[in-house]
């Protein structure tokens, strides 16, 4: 029964009602039912005791299960936690929402569930319990949200302030959520809470953290178990459990060893992909239902939808699942033609990371395909665990396997494909803050995946790096470099190792240190951005500006986009007298940054040099504008104007630098005699 004729027969029952009633009785309305919907971050399958875990940790949500559909076999698109959860809310698949650890935001063209439900009369509300996403890191998010909760204060992180600066615990996160519950109780509303605390690093609260000593990835799933039986206990109380369109999933899982892999992000195999998805229909509606069918997280928005009567856009590319979950013969029915249905799931963070090959899957029948440098085919019945790779004894089903998934990445890409754009360095330091690694400069996709390394290679390189990049999380760069050097004599080719110790001596100021572990990086990995604008900044230190400014040249000539590279060359090239390269460095800077006060100034300084007085004054008189309080622009422009032959503005110009200079070794710049202006101190 679809949900327009469920309403359909709603709206009929009490319009015969209204019949039968007095004629001033006026029929109720029936409101949408209020929408919750529930992420559990790094969370197995195999961990919930209603998909047949002997563990016993989760007895709050096999109540939940009890009272719902669970679907046995729901599978992730990604296992990266923006990626996910914008397909989650997008209800498309990752080449098409194109979002991944990135600065760009979400596209307003696409379908959102919370913009959606607003523009239905929906109050609507995020309560989030990681960094990973606020709008820092998972910008556009806020999209139709009116509360989108999720401040956290990364200016004053530290290993010890981890549950106030970039997470927060999954009952503090609940309870902010229900707070705002209680002030919507009439509905309709829709309420996203998303629980961080599976993700690593596994520190659960007590008396999870000694209960689960040995274990401590099942304290954190126990303790989230907690959490929510809490959080439906208080929805039960307030009268809105029963009511409420409940669903419950996870946005990827967690490697915990399997497949040599530590966390997660590179592979696509089950610990990582497949994940727990339970939807409760209002008045727990075909309560108990089983779904043995394989169905994808892009299926959650279009289920959700349909079930409240709303349109499903057309660019939805998930299907809803209320069919198959109708007990009996018309569940069986929709099962059946689900049968030969695929799900897809795509790996990008290493080649983000570390420029080796996206990964691509597709479960479909009996099989799991993975295409990579060196394909992979495995029996899901008979090897649940992928450790016998059929590619090349049944490549007649890894060629049709690997044909049918190159069709569907085709018939379901966007048809305008976005650029990877620049992560700035505080977001690289967010990211590694929760564990990840990603390039600042741009990652070509040019190069065919046979070109690029099969992370089944490389998969303990990226194991090195997570637990260096832990070290530095948890010790200062005094303690953290000699335990990263031990793994350096282990491991000597790895070039974020070189990075982490070049970077912590940059830090410290031992510049000298610096550039050697930094050289090294760039020498192991030429595209290695981040480490090669580090080894431009201590070059710097040094004095030695020619180097520099060959380095920040290569990074420019790999990554034009990086202003940051841009602005360095301004003032290598400034240093080393090389005044038409500094000229046109601060032009391209404009272009990107137009008002850019060190742009300004420099341009102005540069072209006094060259004699073009009348570009010099412009450049000055626009870094005046930006910067209202610095005396160095009317220094120069003072002598511009001297050159100009005009005394009474260069005499002005050089009043107003002295008191500018004065007004700041006083304390505090009193507003210009000129009006809006600036001056840079020199």
């Amino acid at each position: 029964m679809t949900a327009t004729l469920r309403w359909l027969l709603i709206l009929s029952a009490f319009a015969a009602r209204a019949l039968a009633a007095p004629p001033e009785a006026t029929p109720a309305v029936p409101k949408p039912p209020n929408i919750i919907l529930i992420t559990l971050d790094t969370t197995r399958a195999d961990r919930m005791d209603f998909l047949g875990s002997k563990r016993s940790l989760t007895p709050n949500l096999d109540i939940l299960a009890r009272d719902s559909s669970v679907f046995t076999r729901a599978y992730a698109q990604a296992p990266l936690t923006p990626t996910s959860h914008a397909t989650i809310l997008t209800g498309t698949y990752p080449q098409f929402h194109q979002v991944v650890p990135s600065p760009d935001p979400l596209n307003k063209n696409l379908p959102y569930l919370p913009d959606i439900l607003k523009t239905h009369g929906y109050a609507t509300a995020a309560f989030i319990g990681s960094l990973a996403l606020s709008l820092d890191l998972a910008a556009g998010f806020d999209r139709g949200f009116d509360v989108y909760d999720a401040h956290y204060s990364w200016k004053g992180y530290t290993p010890k302030t981890r549950y106030q600066t970039i997470e927060n615990r999954g009952a503090e996160v609940a309870d902010r959520a229900l707070a705002w519950v209680s002030k919507h109780p009439q509905g309709p509303f829709f309420l996203w809470v998303h629980l961080y605390d599976p993700h690593d690093p596994y520190d659960p609260p007590e008396p999870y953290k000694t209960r689960y000593a040995k274990t401590p990835y099942d304290g954190e799933i126990a303790y989230v178990d907690s959490v929510m039986g809490k959080f439906f206990g208080q929805l039960k109380a307030s009268g809105l459990y029963d009511g409420a369109l409940i669903a419950l999933t996870s946005d990827h899982g967690e490697s915990l060893g399997a497949h040599g892999e530590d966390t997660h992000g590179v592979f696509l195999y089950d610990e990582t992909i497949h994940v727990p998805l339970i939807v409760k229909l209002p008045g727990e509606r075909d309560a108990g239902t089983r779904v043995e069918a394989r169905v994808e997280l892009t299926d959650i928005l279009p289920t959700l939808l349909e079930d409240v009567g709303i349109e499903i856009p057309k660019e939805v590319q998930g299907t809803s699942l209320l069919k198959l979950m109708e007990p009996g013969s018309e569940g069986e029915k929709e099962a059946e033609s689900w049968r030969d249905r695929g799900a897809y799931s795509q790996a990008d963070y290493g080649r983000i990371a570390y420029g080796w090959s996206s990964l691509q899957s597709l479960r479909s029948g009996k099989y799991l395909y993975i295409q990579a440098p060196r394909r992979e085919l495995y029996e899901d019945g008979i090897d649940p665990k992928a450790e016998h790779n059929l590619a090349s004894s049944s490549s007649a089903v890894a060629d049709t396997l690997s044909t049918r998934l190159k069709a569907f990445e085709q018939a379901t890409a966007n048809p305008h494909p976005t650029t990877l754009a620049l992560l700035d360095d505080t977001r690289m330091k967010q990211l590694a803050a929760l564990g990840y690694m990603a390039n600042l400069g741009e990652v070509p996709d040019a190069a065919a995946p046979i070109q690029r390394a099969d992370p089944k290679d490389t998969i303990q390189t990226a194991n090195f790096i997570y637990k260096a990049n832990t070290i530095l999380q948890d010790f200062r760069c005094p303690e953290a470099v000699p335990k990263i050097e031990k793994m350096i004599a282990t491991a000597p080719r790895i070039a974020p190792l070189h990075f982490f110790v070049g970077r912590c001596y940059l830090q410290e100021k031992e510049y000298e240190k610096a550039v050697p572990e930094l050289r090294g990086a760039v020498k192991l990995d030429p595209s290695f951005v981040q480490a090669e604008m580090n080894l431009g900044v201590a070059l710097m230190q040094l004095q030695e500006f020619e180097e520099a400014a060959s380095a920040f040249e290569h990074v420019v000539k790999t990554s034009p986009k990086l202003t940051d590279a841009h602005i360095y060359l301004i003032l290598a090239y400034g240093a080393a007298n090389r005044t038409e390269d500094q000229i046109r460095e601060c032009r391209i800077v404009l272009q990107t940054l137009p008002g850019n006060f060190g742009a300004d100034f420099n341009l102005g300084r540069a072209l006094l040099k060259t004699g073009d007085l009348p570009g010099a004054a412009a450049a000055l008189q626009e870094a005046i504008t930006g910067e209202p309080q610095r005396p160095g622009p009317h220094e120069i422009l003072a002598e511009v104007y001297d050159r100009m032959g005009r005394s009474a503005d260069a005499n002005r110009e050089r009043a107003e630098a002295e008191r500018l200079r004065t007004a700041l070794q006083q304390g505090a710049a009193p507003p210009s005699a000129l009006g809006p202006g600036g001056a840079e101190q020199r």
